[in-house]
């Protein structure tokens, strides 16, 4: 709703409600003016036609003639006469009721009914003077009555009730019209008046629709009041004009970000070959944090071509890169989709990690899946190979999870997002341990508690590696396992408890008995080699069966 509108509607009740009470008081009070004269008037009339009753009646009475019927009815016919003179329309009545409500007297011929005759007669019995409404030939009639004694004659001087108040009506005819004219020019002036005020308004909404429609922020209002509605304007104009700078201002930051978003694409697409995305992400984030290292709990994977060099000699150099590019781009694939970051390649090697800079909560598992599934991906790559008469590839890949110091190590010049610590270098030595192992994957204990419920796990051996003092233990893990496998792998732990309780004999027949159900297993054959050897030299009492490893 307008505010227009708004205005008619809360200033015309108003105005309508005063024109109303003004000429309903009017009225009334006209009205009331004009019935005390007209009520005055036929006052006057009964009393002159009482005066000249009265007259004649003396008359009879001063010359003894009351008693002469004759000279009576010649004083009635008189009074009759007289009555006559004084009725100045035709709806005027005069009459007079005998005492047995018979019509002796009238102005004009008229009946009465015979509930108008018991109406009247009620009146005259009961002598009331003065001002009365009656009905007479079913139409009401307004008058003035009295009793005349000497007659016994109950007068009426009466007027059509509609004649009667037809000034009156008049006068309400004649306000009306007044007033519906009035009310009238009232709204014209008011809608006239309202639009004259709200024009301003109108044409301040209107600019802001084309503002907005158009952005065109040039668009000014005229100032045509000097009062709060020019002040309006006046603002309008002003805030107008500064949306307008900014307006201006926003436009170039845009234009400055759509360079700056362009230029930061090229920068991804250039980096992203050599940084991880997840890293470059970080770093448009928070450049401020680039230098700042960071400890992290991350799960570290290496994998490495075994007899590298040897296999290297079997072809051309253009076509050992392009091979080393295959064989990289399928096992980087597969170690980004379990949010892996490759953080170098060493060689021949890659050495990725889980956790960093986005932490995940089975980064563990996710890096002992796809340590296996590149492990799969590696036999059809071999396939090929062999298919074109190339050597295939053998890897190991040892996983490790712990501790470690993350962050962009360097200098301003050239800088690596890599990862450090001791848990790093125990990575790297997993690794190593799978070609004496004869496993396509080993992981450490920290690992083997994450992924114990995922997947099937065996224990290889509890090892110290050069540069440690403590041991470790080392395991393996496969997707799933065939039944007899599955029975093998069991044989392999109970075989393992009897192992480090010093019951060599019979952890050598449930080693023998995976190696039935696993041919060719050799942590199997390693072991009953194991047991062979401590059966026939027992070792220390303080024996506690780690393997101490001098060689990486």
């Amino acid at each position: 709703m307008s505010i227009k509108t708004k205005i008619i509607l809360v200033v015309l009740p108003l105005l309508v409600a005063s024109m109303i009470i003004t000429a309903t008081i009017s009225f009334f009070s006209a009205r009331s003016g004009i019935t005390r004269i007209a009520i005055s008037f036929m006052s006057f009339k009964s009393e002159e036609l009482l005066n000249y009753a009265d007259n004649q009646w003396n008359l009879l009475v001063a010359n003894g003639l009351a008693d002469q019927n004759t000279y009576v009815d010649a004083a009635k016919k008189a009074i009759e006469s007289y009555a006559k003179s004084i009725v100045k329309s035709k709806t005027e009545l005069i009459f007079a009721l005998d005492k047995n409500s018979k019509v002796v007297l009238a102005t004009s011929d008229f009946k009465l009914g015979i509930e108008e005759k018991s109406a009247l007669f009620t009146n005259q019995k009961s002598d009331v003077s003065g001002w009365q409404s009656m009905i007479i030939n079913q139409k009401r009639r307004v008058g003035y009555g009295f009793s005349f004694e000497p007659f016994n004659w109950y007068i009426l001087v009466t007027e059509n009730e509609e004649a009667f108040y037809k000034e009156s009506r008049d006068i309400l005819n004649r306000t009306a019209i007044v007033l519906g004219i009035t009310i009238l020019i009232s709204v014209i002036l008011l809608i006239y008046f309202s639009g004259f005020l709200t024009r301003p308004l109108t044409k301040i909404v209107l600019a802001m629709r084309r503002i907005i429609t158009t952005s065109d922020m040039s668009e000014r209002v005229p100032v045509e009041y000097k009062d709060e509605i020019g002040s309006l304007a006046h603002t309008f104009n002003i805030m107008a004009g500064e949306l307008e700078k900014a307006y201006s201002q926003i436009k170039q930051f845009a234009f400055q970000t759509v360079i700056a978003q362009r230029n930061e694409h090229k920068v991804r697409n250039i980096f992203q070959k050599y940084v991880p995305k997840d890293v470059i992400d970080t770093i448009f984030e928070n450049p401020e944090k680039m230098l700042i290292g960071d400890n992290r709990v991350v799960a570290i994977l290496f994998s490495d071509i075994r007899s590298f060099t040897t296999i290297s000699e079997g072809y051309m150099p253009d076509e050992l890169v392009s091979v080393l590019n295959r064989y990289f781009e399928l096992m980087v694939d597969i170690i980004i989709s379990h949010n892996g970051v490759i953080d170098k390649y060493i060689g021949d090697a890659i050495m990725a990690f889980f956790g960093a800079p986005v932490k995940h909560p089975d980064d563990a598992i996710e890096a002992v899946y796809a340590a296996i599934e590149m492990q799969d991906a590696l036999l059809k790559f071999n396939d090929e190979l062999i298919k074109n008469g190339k050597t295939p590839f053998k890897t190991g890949i040892g996983v490790n999870y712990g501790v470690v110091t993350v962050g962009n190590i360097g200098s301003e010049k050239k800088m690596d997002y890599t990862i450090i610590g001791d848990m790093v270098n125990l990575g790297s030595r997993l690794e190593g341990l799978t070609k004496p192992y004869h496993q396509d994957v080993i992981f450490s204990e920290s690992v083997s508690r994450k992924i114990a419920e995922k997947l099937p796990v065996r224990m290889l051996d509890i090892v110290q590696v050069k540069g440690k003092t403590k041991g470790e233990s080392i395991f393996t893990a496969k997707k799933s396992l065939s039944p007899r496998e599955e029975k093998g792998w069991s044989y392999h732990d109970t075989a393992m408890k009897l192992y480090y309780k010093r019951e060599f004999l019979r952890a050598a027949k449930y080693f023998m008995g995976v190696q039935k159900l696993i041919p060719n297993d050799y942590i199997a054959g390693m072991y009953i080699d194991r047991c062979k050897k401590y059966l026939k030299t027992p070792p220390s009492p303080d024996w506690n069966g780690i393997e101490i490893l001098t060689s990486k």
